[in-house]
């Protein structure tokens, strides 16, 4: 187990490269491109007047990764390779997805052009296929691997360790990036770092898929279901429907969340940038001290109450952060604070989530006899993906309220007025999400795992 989570450790990494230096890296400020950044694609508002050219190329490779989501799992469901349905694809997947990673910050003209259009386009486009044909089968391996509840547990606190530091590693370009930039250059400082990262991260993945024989661990029949029927007969799991809807709305508030921390950093509490880092740095090192009890708790109070304790205590940090202007306390203080209350709650919907969804379709697998625990995760993390986008547009739209943006600047125009509304915002779709899940029924989901495990141990 602790072998397999090193490959969301890999993973993670390329993961995280692309959401914290993608923007960055093609939409440089003004500061960067005064220290040498160069401008490989057009800036500004340009495209129907309120994205940029980048933002309708990431929202185009979203909704293509969404359709590769079920193609993939479905594939992977219905694999009949000797070696197992789930490791070849992750092996087959790492080195493209790594070399695609580096790829994408590799636009070949030195100036605003088309053809660098087109290269991101291609590449973004092929790093979430190959990202999909690695995740997707990986994530299915959890339920297939967690043969008990204290397995499961284990496992999703692994990779949810595992997850957090890679994407920690993600950041670290940030540090690095200054020390080479004399000698190599603005562009090629951050490449250096990229390579690097990535050819770590293909380890990590390539680990698992060389270590462990999907056969000696897994004996489950391939799927005969077509995508369609599959993706269909997934949806239409009652318990399933109900945690993926509460699943959507912890991804849209959790988004919002951590998009806007630079801004409420910057504008709402009005203190150096600089404190991102310290303030995500430490909530996520508290988040990570509370990993060990969560599955004492689990078998205490259930994940389906432990799971409504998250989404309620993320909402209070939120509730808090929207209140940054009225509470007289310093700054520094308050976002600290802020960051206390929500260790605790990223820990619970960082680990159990997973296991839910572990549960779900091992409970669904013995009522249909079909072993389709890849569209499950897949389906998760299509719920998941569509969560950030629709994020990013509400965080986009509310941000800016009260303010002028200009439809040629790079960087948005955040108010206070507007954060407090994306604060609101997010609050109101962590309570959506407790009222929804309070709608699973954990018992009835761990009654049917619980006799099929019986029979077992009768024969």
């Amino acid at each position: 187990m602790i072998i397999f989570s090193i490959g969301q450790l890999g993973w993670s990494m390329l993961s995280g490269l692309i959401n914290a230096w993608l923007v960055t890296f093609y939409l440089p400020t003004k500061g960067d491109i005064e220290g040498g950044a160069i401008q490989y694609i057009k800036p500004g508002l340009v495209v129907f007047g309120f994205l940029t050219i980048l933002g309708l190329i990431t929202a185009a490779s979203r909704i293509f990764d969404a359709v590769t989501d079920p193609l993939i799992a479905s594939m992977s469901d219905r694999s009949k390779n000797p070696r197992g349905r789930r490791i070849p694809f992750m092996q087959y997947a790492a080195i493209p997805l790594s070399i695609v990673t580096v790829l994408l910050f590799c636009a070949p003209v030195k100036a605003i052009s088309g053809i660098n259009v087109a290269w991101i386009s291609v590449f973004i486009l092929l790093f979430y296929l190959f990202m999909t044909m690695y995740c997707t089968p990986y994530n299915a391996l959890i339920s297939e691997f967690g043969k008990t509840q204290d397995d499961r547990m284990f496992i999703s606190t692994a990779i949810s360790l595992t997850f957090f530091v890679g994407t920690l590693l993600a950041y670290t370009p940030f540090v690095f990036a200054g020390m080479l930039r004399g000698a190599v250059g603005f562009a090629w400082s951050y490449r250096i770092c990229f390579i690097v990262l990535s050819v770590i991260a293909c380890i990590a993945m390539l680990l698992p898929t060389f270590l462990l024989k999907e056969k000696e661990f897994v004996d489950t029949k391939p799927s005969e279901v077509n995508m369609f029927k599959s993706l269909a007969a997934t949806f239409k799991n009652g318990d399933f429907r109900v945690f993926v809807g509460s699943d959507l709305m912890y991804w849209i508030g959790l988004t919002l969340f951590q998009t806007g921390l630079p801004f409420f950093v910057k504008v709402s509490l009005n203190i150096s940038d600089s404190y991102t880092m310290i303030f995500m740095g430490g909530m996520t090192v508290l988040s990570a001290v509370f990993y060990p009890f969560v599955s004492g708790l689990v078998r205490k109070f259930g994940k389906k109450k432990l799971t409504i304790c998250g989404f309620l205590g993320l909402a209070l940090a939120y509730v808090v952060t929207a209140l940054i202007r009225v509470l007289p306390v310093p700054s520094v203080l308050l976002g600290a604070i802020i960051c206390v209350i929500a260790a605790f709650p990223m820990a619970l919907l960082g680990i159990i989530p997973q296991s839910i969804v572990a549960d779900v379709a091992e409970a669904d697998g013995i009522k249909t006899g079909e072993n389709r625990e890849g569209m499950f995760f897949a389906a998760r993390t299509f719920a998941m993906k569509w969560g950030q986008s629709f994020a990013m547009l509400i965080f986009t739209s509310l941000a800016i309220l009260g303010t002028t943006q200009s439809a040629n600047e790079n960087e948005i125009t955040a108010s206070v007025k507007g954060l407090t509304l994306v604060a609101i915002a997010a609050v109101t779709f962590c309570v959506l999400g407790a009222v929804i899940l309070s709608f699973y029924n954990e018992k009835g989901v761990m009654k049917t795992i619980e006799s099929k495990n019986s029979e077992t141990k009768e024969g």
